[in-house]
Order: structure tokens, then C-alpha cells, then sequence
């Protein structure tokens, strides 16, 4: 068998429903859905009952428009393809007052969130009072308003609490003009998970959280059930005398007589290097990586492991958000570096 990649659909449905019952989503669904697949996630969020889609990326927001006419489709970064925007009504992230001078004449008719760039400093209106000057404005449709807060996965880091302070005081500055608005948000997923939707706001904006990741590691396990399951197998076990190397360039060299599982899975599959200094599971036992290579695993094992046993790198017991703890990277990090095309893809689908 070969590397494989397993998207669970049905706990991806779970998972995005017992979100949306509880609270309206925008789901984030950039890169490719953090990489599980457009065309899969957007099936599978959409029976859930979310109705409210954000991206980066212009080309994402047109092909989700071009499967619902009602859903509503966010562009989190600016685009001056305004012709494209009107003609599949997606909405537009307005990023400040030189944007808004520079293309005032072209964004007529096309629906407006406005961003408050806080203390992420990517892009956004610096205050509140540029943001009520847009509304007092009355050239644009103004649908939304919207900040990210960047510091709320970090529990002891005080910033979140100021990024907070921040909003409040555009949401107090801009109080005469939330009543017309549709969508208000600023939660990612740490955010809502560590203290419920704001007063004031209409939607959380998920991203890890929808996909089966907890977006910090204090949060208890039962709250995300992992979407995928990232597996190769055994192609070989060699024996390596101590003293003697493996690998180009001696990666590996053992200090005592070893036995290595080559296994048929490597960095040209996505897999990170900074996951290699954890360990994976090999019938039901853990066992540490010795090297990564391109299209090699080497895995130091006992006489229990043989030829055609499967290998996991991520299942329910190597979980993404673990390894984000652990310092591996990110849950899109890891997500995101996975390699489609040099994997078999096994779905377990939806229940009809």
C-alpha cells in the first residue's frame, strides 16, 4: 500500500454542526478549505447548515458562488477585480481609507466589510473614527465590519485583552450604525471557544475549530474530533550494526545494533521536518522516527514490526493540535504542507 491521506467527511459534518447549532458560522475555507479540499469541505459544511463562506483567495470565492446563489461569500483581502465581484456578489474586505479614496468610484453596488486592523497590524482602519467616516460617507453598501484577534490562543499573553479593548471602542464609536448591518465578527475559533460569542455580534469566523482542531491545547480533547488520518507502510526492515549509518549522508547513525522500517512516505509528501523528532505509531506501539527523507520514513523498531505493517503519522492518537503544542507547527501549517497528488485518498464519506 502506498501513503495514504484520509479525509473523514462524516466527523467533518459533525464537527461544523455542533458549531453552527450552537451559534452562526463564517467558516473559513482559504487555501484549498486549510487544505481538506474545497469541493469536500464546502458539501460538507453546507449540509451543516453554514451558510456564510470567507476566503483569501478571489478565484475560491467564485467557484463557491457558482454553487449557491444565497450563500454569502467574503473576500478577506482587498481585490480591485470589482467587475468580478458584482457579477457573483462577493463581498469585499474594504482595508483602509486610501483604498476606499483610490477605488470610491469603482466599489458602487458591490457589498462592504469593513476591517479594524488592531493589533495584527496586517491591514485594517487604524480607528474607529475612519470607519464611522466611511459609514457617514453613504457612497458604499456596507454589509459588515470585522478585526482579528491575533494574541487569542496565547492564554497568558495580556494583548488579547487589549485587542478586546480595542474593538470595544470601535463598536462603541460605531454604535448608530450597527442595527444595519448583517454580519458582525471578530472571533476566530480561540477567541469564541474561551468566552462565547461577544454581545453585539452576529457570527463567529471559524477556522481550525470547524476542521477538528483545538486552536490551543488547554482546551479539552472532547471539543474536536480530528478530520483526518495520515498513514504509509512498511517496505523493509533493515538491520543497521552499531556504529554503521542509514540515510544520505549518515543521517542516521546507531549507537547500538538497530533495526530501521523504511516506509514509503517522506517530506515530498508534505510531512514537516519538524514532525520527525516525534514519534509514530506502528501496531498500536510508538516508535521514534530516525530519518526523513524525500520519499522515505526510517523508523527505529523491535522484531514486532514486519514488512506491510501500516504506519501513522496522524490518526486520534496523533492528533494535529498535539503537535502544534509540541511546536511542530500550526494546525494550517501542517495542514497546508500535505501533498494531495502524491498520496492515495481515501474518503470516508457522508451518510446519506
Amino acid at each position: 500500500m502506498s501513503a495514504t491521506l484520509t479525509f473523514n467527511q462524516q466527523r467533518l459534518f459533525k464537527q461544523a454542526r455542533s458549531l453552527q447549532e450552537k451559534q452562526n458560522l463564517i467558516v473559513v475555507v482559504k487555501n484549498n478549505a486549510y487544505n481538506f479540499g474545497m469541493e469536500r469541505a464546502y458539501k460538507v459544511f453546507y449540509k451543516a447548515g453554514i451558510r456564510s463562506y470567507a476566503t483569501t483567495n478571489l478565484e475560491e470565492a467564485v467557484w463557491l458562488r457558482k454553487q449557491d446563489d444565497q450563500i454569502t461569500v467574503l473576500l478577506l483581502d482587498p481585490s480591485t477585480e470589482f467587475d468580478v465581484l458584482r457579477e457573483h456578489d462577493i463581498s469585499l474586505t474594504l482595508p483602509n481609507v486610501a483604498f476606499y479614496h483610490q477605488y470610491k468610484e469603482h466599489l458602487e453596488g458591490i457589498k462592504i466589510h469593513l476591517v479594524f486592523k488592531n493589533l495584527l497590524n496586517r491591514f485594517g482602519f487604524d480607528t474607529a473614527e475612519e470607519m464611522k467616516a466611511i459609514f457617514d460617507d453613504q457612497f458604499l453598501t456596507i454589509t459588515g465590519i470585522w478585526t482579528h484577534f491575533a494574541f487569542a490562543d496565547e492564554l497568558s499573553d495580556e494583548r488579547y485583552e487589549i485587542e478586546k479593548e480595542n474593538w470595544s471602542n470601535v463598536l462603541t464609536v460605531l454604535e448608530p450604525y450597527l442595527d444595519t448591518l448583517t454580519f458582525i465578527h471578530a472571533q476566530n475559533s480561540a477567541s469564541y471557544l474561551r468566552e462565547g460569542l461577544f454581545d453585539q455580534h452576529t457570527h463567529i469566523r471559524a477556522g481550525a475549530i470547524a476542521y477538528g482542531a483545538r486552536p490551543y491545547y488547554d482546551l479539552p480533547e472532547s471539543l474536536a474530533s480530528q478530520t483526518i488520518e495520515v498513514s504509509a507502510s512498511v517496505k523493509e526492515v533493515v538491520f543497521v550494526p552499531k556504529g554503521q549509518s542509514a540515510g544520505y549522508s549518515a543521517a542516521f547513525v546507531a549507537e547500538e545494533d538497530t533495526l530501521l522500517a523504511i516506509c514509503d512516505i517522506g517530506y515530498g509528501n508534505g510531512i514537516l521536518r519538524t514532525r520527525s523528532k516525534h514519534e509514530v505509531i506502528i501496531n498500536h506501539k510508538s516508535f521514534p522516527i530516525a530519518v526523513l527523507m524525500m520519499s522515505h520514513l526510517m523508523v527505529k523498531v523491535d522484531a514486532s514490526v514486519t514488512i506491510g505493517n501500516r504506519v501513522y503519522l496522524y490518526n486520534d492518537a496523533l492528533k494535529l493540535d498535539d503537535f502544534a503544542h509540541k511546536g511542530v507547527g500550526a494546525f494550517s501549517e501542517q495542514m497546508a504542507t500535505l501533498n494531495h497528488q502524491t498520496f492515495k485518498i481515501n474518503d470516508i464519506p457522508l451518510s446519506e
